[in-house]
C-alpha cells in the first residue's frame, strides 16, 4: 500500500467517525425533545451504518457512510397530564434515546477517530523521513 493510499484510508476513517459523532450529538441534543401536540411523536433516535468500498485507483479499502437511518424501537410513555403533548389519558411519549448508549457510541467513535489520526500522523512522518533521506 502506498503512502497516499494509507493516508486516504485514514482520512476516510476520520470523515466517517466525524459523521458518527455528529449523529451522536444530534441524539444527545434531542434526548428530551417531545411532541408539542397531543398524539404527536417525539424525536426518533438516528442511527448510522458504514460500508467498505474499494478505491479502484489505489486498490485500498475505504470506509464510507452507508446510511443514516432512524431507530424504530418503541418510545417510552410517562404520565404527564399537564404537558401539551400528552394524549387524552395524560401520557406523553418520550424519545427512544438512551444517553448511556449515546455516550458509549461517542467514546467508541472518539477512539476510532484517534486511531485514524495516529495512522495519518505516522504515515506523514514516514513520508517526511523518506524525503529527508532522498535529500541527503
Amino acid at each position: 500500500m502506498s503512502f497516499n493510499a494509507a493516508m486516504d484510508a485514514a482520512v476516510f476513517g476520520l470523515r466517517a467517525q466525524t459523521k458518527r459523532l455528529r449523529v451522536v450529538a444530534e441524539n444527545m441534543a434531542n434526548a428530551d425533545t417531545t411532541a408539542s401536540t397531543p398524539g404527536g411523536e417525539p424525536y426518533r433516535r438516528k442511527t448510522i451504518s458504514f460500508k467498505s468500498e474499494i478505491d479502484r485507483a489505489t486498490g485500498s479499502e475505504q470506509v464510507t457512510v452507508r446510511k443514516i437511518g432512524r431507530d424504530q424501537s418503541a418510545f417510552s410513555r410517562v404520565f404527564e397530564p399537564g404537558h401539551p403533548g400528552a394524549d387524552a389519558d395524560g401520557y406523553l411519549l418520550r424519545p427512544n434515546v438512551s444517553t448511556i448508549v449515546e455516550i458509549t457510541d461517542m467514546q467508541e467513535a472518539q477512539r476510532s477517530y484517534e486511531a485514524n489520526l495516529t495512522m495519518l500522523t505516522g504515515a506523514r512522518s514516514m513520508l517526511q523521513r523518506m524525503i529527508d533521506l532522498l535529500r541527503s
